[in-house]
C-alpha cells in the first residue's frame, strides 16, 4: 500500500505532493532521498530504496522524479509499475489539468485503481480551449464527469463495451532502441535491444485478438499490459488479449548479446605542441537493407580545449558555447563515407589532450526490427466485419556510445 507520492524537479524541489492514506508522510523524506541521490554521484539509483523510516520507489522521466513511499511490505514491481503509469498518464494530460484530481481517480487509499488512459479520459475530460472557455462562462471549473464509464464495472476495465467504428482497424508497431558501447579499438563491447510492441486499436465491440511471433524465443525481460492473458504466453508464447481502445503499449522486451551494429563511427585524435587533430569517419557496417537516416554524432569537448575548427564533407557541424558539438549527417550517402575533421587548440602549457571525448550516436531505420523479431500473424475474433490490419517496424539508437 502506497502512502504518498511526490514529484520532484531536477533540483530536488517538491513540485507535487499527494497524501494517499490517513497517515501523513513528512516532506523530510524527500530531503533524505535527494541527499542520498547526490551521494551516489554518477551511479544509477536503484528503483527501490530503503530509508531509515520508509521504503521508497522512484523513477525519473524527463528530469522529473516520481517518488512513492510506504512503510509496509508490498510487491516492489507494483509500486514501480504504478509510478510508470502515473508518468505516462500525466504526459497525455499535460496542459493545465489538476493533477490532484487525476491522482484521486488513479489510486484509492494507497491501492492502484484506474490506470488506463482511455478510461480516465472519459472520467476526467482533458483540458482544451473549449473547456477553458466554458469554465469561465459557467463558473464550473471541474473536469470530472457526472457518470462513470461502463468499463469500471466490466470484467475488462481497460475497455468500454459499446465502442463502435465504421471502419475497423488495428495497427501493430515494433519500436526498438539499440544500446551499444564500442571501445577505442572499435570492438563492440555491448549491444542489446529494448523494444516495444505498440498497438493502435480502433475496433468495435469487445474484440479478442491473438498475436504470434516467428521467433519469440529471442525475447528476454518481457513485460505485458494488463490486458494480456499470461497462460497462453507461458505455454505457447502467444499474446492473447482484449485490447484497450486507441493507442497503448502491449508489451516490452529486451534482446541481448547482439553481435553487430548497423553503422560504424571511427574517431581518431592525435595531439602535439598544444593542438589536437580530430577526424571522425561514419559509414554502414552491416547493411540492414533499409535506409539509415537521422544520423547525428554528438560529443563534448574537454574543458582544456580553448577553440575548435571542425568541417565535414556531409551534413553540418555546430559547436555551442558550452563546448558541445553536434554533427548532423541525416541520411548516409551511398557514393561517399561521411567524414568530419579539424583542429582543437588546447590551453596554454598543455602539450597533449589527456581527456578524450565519448561520441553519442543517433540514427533511425524505418521498416525493420534489428533484433530479428518478426510477427507471424494477428487473428481477430468477435468483430462484425473484416478489419484492416497494418504492421510497421522502426529501429533507432538508444544509448549508443563510441569511445575514443
Amino acid at each position: 500500500m502506497l502512502q504518498c507520492i511526490f514529484l520532484l524537479s531536477d533540483s530536488g524541489e517538491v513540485m507535487l505532493e499527494k497524501q494517499l492514506t490517513g497517515h501523513r508522510v513528512d516532506r523530510s523524506i524527500c530531503s533524505w532521498y535527494w541527499d542520498h541521490a547526490i551521494s551516489q554521484g554518477d551511479q544509477q539509483l536503484a528503483p527501490v530504496i530503503a530509508s531509515p523510516t520508509h521504503y521508497l520507489f522512484q523513477i525519473v522521466r524527463e528530469g522529473i522524479t516520481f517518488l512513492a513511499c510506504t512503510q509496509v511490505e508490498m510487491p516492489p514491481l507494483m509500486g514501480i509499475e504504478f509510478l510508470c503509469r502515473v508518468a505516462d498518464v500525466l504526459s497525455d494530460y499535460l496542459g493545465g489539468l489538476n493533477e490532484d484530481v487525476l491522482l484521486d481517480e488513479m489510486i484509492d487509499n494507497g491501492f492502484p485503481l484506474t490506470t488506463e488512459p482511455n478510461i480516465l479520459r472519459e472520467m476526467i475530460t482533458p483540458p482544451n480551449i473549449v473547456s477553458k472557455v466554458l469554465s469561465v462562462v459557467t463558473g464550473n471549473s471541474s473536469n470530472v464527469s457526472d457518470t462513470l464509464p461502463g468499463a469500471t464495472a466490466s470484467c475488462v476495465p481497460w475497455r468500454t463495451t459499446d465502442r463502435k467504428y465504421t471502419n475497423n482497424e488495428v495497427y501493430v508497431d515494433l519500436v526498438e532502441e539499440m544500446d551499444a558501447i564500442i571501445n577505442r579499438e572499435g570492438i563492440l563491447v555491448k549491444c542489446e535491444i529494448y523494444g516495444e510492441v505498440q498497438v493502435n486499436s480502433q475496433l468495435s465491440g469487445l474484440p479478442d485478438l491473438t498475436l504470434s511471433f516467428v521467433n519469440p524465443n529471442i525475447l528476454d525481460d518481457v513485460r505485458f499490459h494488463p490486458c494480456v492473458r499470461f497462460r497462453p504466453w507461458e505455454s505457447h508464447q502467444i499474446l492473447s488479449f482484449v485490447p484497450p481502445d486507441g493507442q497503448f503499449k502491449l508489451m516490452s522486451y529486451r534482446v541481448k548479446k547482439l553481435k553487430a551494429a548497423p553503422i560504424y563511427v571511427k574517431p581518431q585524435l592525435t595531439s602535439d605542441s598544444g593542438t589536437c587533430r580530430l577526424s571522425v569517419l561514419v559509414g554502414v557496417r552491416n547493411d540492414p537493407g533499409k535506409i539509415i537516416d537521422s544520423v547525428t554524432v554528438k560529443f563534448q569537448l574537454p574543458p582544456c580545449v580553448l577553440s575548435a575548427d571542425l568541417t565535414s564533407n556531409c551534413g553540418t557541424v555546430n559547436i555551442l558555447t558550452n563546448k558541445s558539438c553536434t554533427w548532423s549527417i541525416g541520411r548516409i550517402p551511398k557514393d561517399k563515407a561521411p567524414s568530419m575533421s579539424g583542429t582543437l587548440v588546447l590551453e596554454a602549457g598543455l602539450e597533449h589532450l589527456h581527456v578524450l571525448p565519448t561520441f553519442q550516436v543517433a540514427f533511425r531505420i524505418m521498416g525493420i526490427a534489428l533484433s530479428g523479431l518478426q510477427i507471424d500473424k494477428l487473428d481477430l475474433k468477435n468483430l462484425p466485419n473484416r478489419p484492416y490490419k497494418g504492421f510497421r517496424a522502426l529501429t533507432r539508437a538508444g544509448q549508443f556510445e563510441v569511445r575514443s
